[in-house]
């Protein structure tokens, strides 16, 4: 059944209902699924003495032409009311029941059916309070662990973003199971579900916490409420042991368990007993609706553990007899624990790629200015430089100044006060970065500057500016039809639902491929030298080598991320170095770009010194034009 609102009346707390019946249990399709033989239009108020709705419904005659226009019998009636204090074994959002006030010998006369929501959501309820009934069962069936103190050595608190978590199910070492576990009450208070990481931070004896970690620290065991839920594999994986927790299934095809329990912030101990509703099917057989002889155990390791990527590891056990039909195998649960110090990894990582970012602007710098004196040593190797290849790299310096020209120019520059792991203080600005950035762009305009007035001034440019021509005509058409081969992967990507590491749209997916574009800086100057014939050393070797080590480390440290940091927690806007929408990245991409700038590297490499055709086969290599011949000067 479900009650959707069609018209309100604030001011008389009056509303008009849609009452549907449908005929699956997912009701998040009842636009489509609901029978209009069956539904009811009702008119509701909301009685303010007793905290409840209650609705007079009536049957609609003949729906499929006047839907709405013409009502029967109007001898309906349903109340509905939000329980203002929730248990293990009563967690609905909202309980109700339906009747009618026919007598039992009239037709269409049906007994009062009670009905709750299968929501166990505690949002939106203010007021709510929790009972802990089970906690006497709890400590008999939990042992006591006495907590051994060591130095440094914390828990997550339990009010803490740290105490939910997503999980891998197993049975026997195999994978049955995705699932979650997340908090509902702490104490006597519902449980912050928002998922903020708050960084505001106070100084304490101990050093630098979080304010919410202040306010909100207990001593002893603490008693807490949990939500349990977990998406089987289809049953025919794994035998019979799987069928007695599909008799709990909720209408999203979970199952779900609400547990009671006390967590110890001392040892990281944490032990419940859960409660599981049955199907409707077998509450009858059974003389019971729910099953609460499940035992849960979890075990959080320390917060500032110094082995990385340690696991949350749990249990969930039928306390019933192996020949109850309700009894089900134990299952194994585990999950990593990222913890805030989650939020410290995250302050952690950015101030890390601000310093990476910083670094490798300043070696931009670096490198364009060593080319600049290789060139100043040597002027007659500046018409031999390839003006697609500096235009691509001024490109990839301008684009990023352009894009943050507000944070820049227009004082928002969005300071970062950054909280370190050792407690103390940096506070990072991104404008220096812009300030470095800008620098090198100034830098290679400066260069392409000289590789024009050179070229113009060359004896043979003419013959020059035809290779160059030639080398924009080869790379200009496959940059193109990269760039439509990334907008067939986005259309594909969005019509069949395709979902990447990285979320993109097509802006997205366009500036990534400029960075692709970037990342192969080298190609133009390899199609120049091929064309012109040259053998001129016209890069550096640290300008060349060392620009395509700026340029692979991105994707090195992007290995690194991935397996160190917590990419869910991670948003777009926080990307100071590696971005993903500013270039490819992946497993596969971290590997294939290095490779492919280290062989352009050492193409050019052997191009300046055996000759720029030297690639191509014997055949098609020709003589050069243009040779120095000895000047005898009388």
């Amino acid at each position: 059944m479900f009650l959707q609102v069609i018209q309100c009346s604030s001011d008389e707390e009056k509303l008009r209902y849609i009452v549907g019946f449908g005929n699956s249990s997912y009701t998040g399709f009842y636009n489509q699924l609901f029978d209009l033989d069956s539904s009811l239009i009702g008119e509701g108020s909301w009685d303010v003495t007793t905290n409840r709705l209650c609705i007079v419904a009536c049957r609609i005659l003949n729906p499929a032409k006047h839907w709405g226009n013409e009502v029967g019998e109007c001898t309906t009636r349903l109340s509905l009311r939000y329980p203002s204090i929730w248990t293990v074994r009563n967690h609905s959002k909202i309980v109700g029941q339906i009747w009618t006030n026919k007598t039992v010998s009239d037709s269409g006369y049906f007994r009062k059916i009670m009905f709750k929501s299968w929501e166990n959501n505690v949002a939106g309820l203010p007021g709510l309070k929790y009972e802990y009934t089970e906690l006497d069962r709890v400590k008999k069936s939990c042992p006591v662990k006495k907590a051994v103190k060591m130095e440094g050595m914390q828990y997550p608190d339990g009010h803490s973003y740290d105490m939910r978590f997503d999980m891998s199910v197993k049975h026997s070492k195999t994978q049955v199971a995705w699932g979650n576990a997340v908090p509902l009450f702490v104490g006597n208070e519902i449980y912050d579900q928002s998922g903020v990481v708050i960084v505001d931070s106070i100084e304490s004896e101990g050093g630098f916490e979080t304010i919410a970690e202040a306010d909100k620290k207990t001593n002893g065991p603490l008693n807490i409420s949990y939500k349990l839920s977990f998406n089987l594999f289809p049953q025919e994986k794994f035998g019979a042991w799987f069928s007695p927790l599909n008799l709990s299934m909720n209408a999203l095809g979970q199952v779900e368990i609400i547990a009671e329990g006390m967590y110890d912030a001392e040892t990281g101990h944490l032990c419940m007993l859960g409660c599981r509703e049955l199907n409707s099917s077998i509450q009858e057989s059974m003389d019971n609706s729910m099953d609460c002889e499940i035992l849960v155990n979890f075990e959080f390791p320390p917060t500032d553990s110094p082995r990385r990527g340690e696991l949350i590891k749990g249990s969930i056990k039928s306390t019933r007899g192996k020949a109850d039909p309700l009894y089900f195998e134990e299952l194994s649960m585990s999950s990593s624990a990222f913890y805030l110090t989650e939020a410290k990894q995250s302050i952690w990582r950015m101030d890390l790629e601000i310093t990476m970012a910083l670094i490798s602007n300043t070696l931009t710098c670096i490198l364009v200015g060593l080319q600049l004196f290789h060139v100043k040593r040597n002027p007659q190797v500046l018409s031999y430089i390839s003006h697609v290849m500096i235009l691509i790299l001024s490109l990839g310096l301008m684009i990023p100044l352009v894009l943050n020209f507000e944070a820049l120019f227009l004082g928002n520059h969005d300071k970062q006060t950054l909280l370190l792991s050792n407690g103390g203080w940096l506070e990072a600005n991104e404008v220096t970065v812009r300030i470095v950035t800008m620098v090198a762009f100034l830098l290679q305009i400066r260069l392409l500057q000289l590789v024009w007035t050179a070229r113009t001034n060359h004896e043979n440019k003419k013959s020059l500016w035809v290779g160059e021509k030639k080398a924009a005509l080869v790379s200009f058409p496959i940059y193109i039809i990269g760039g439509l081969l990334t907008l067939l992967l986005n259309w594909t990507r969005n019509r069949y639902g395709y979902q990447a590491r990285y979320s993109r749209s097509l802006w997205g997916d366009l500036r990534s491929y400029a960075g692709l574009m970037l990342d192969g800086f080298l190609l133009p100057q390899i199609l120049f030298n091929v064309f012109c014939s040259s053998k001129e050393s016209s890069l550096s070797l640290p300008f060349y080598v060392g620009t395509t080590l700026v340029r692979v480390l991105p994707h090195g440290y992007d290995l690194y991320r991935g397996q160190n940091y917590a990419m869910q927690y991670v948003n777009g806007s926080s990307y100071y170095y590696a971005n993903p929408s500013a270039d490819f990245y992946s497993t596969a991409w971290d590997v294939v770009i290095p490779c492919v700038g280290i062989v352009l590297a050492v193409i050019i490499f052997l191009q300046q010194r055996l000759g720029g055709r030297w690639i191509l086969p014997q055949r098609f290599r020709e003589l050069e034009l243009y040779q120095k011949v000895p000047v005898v000067n009388e």
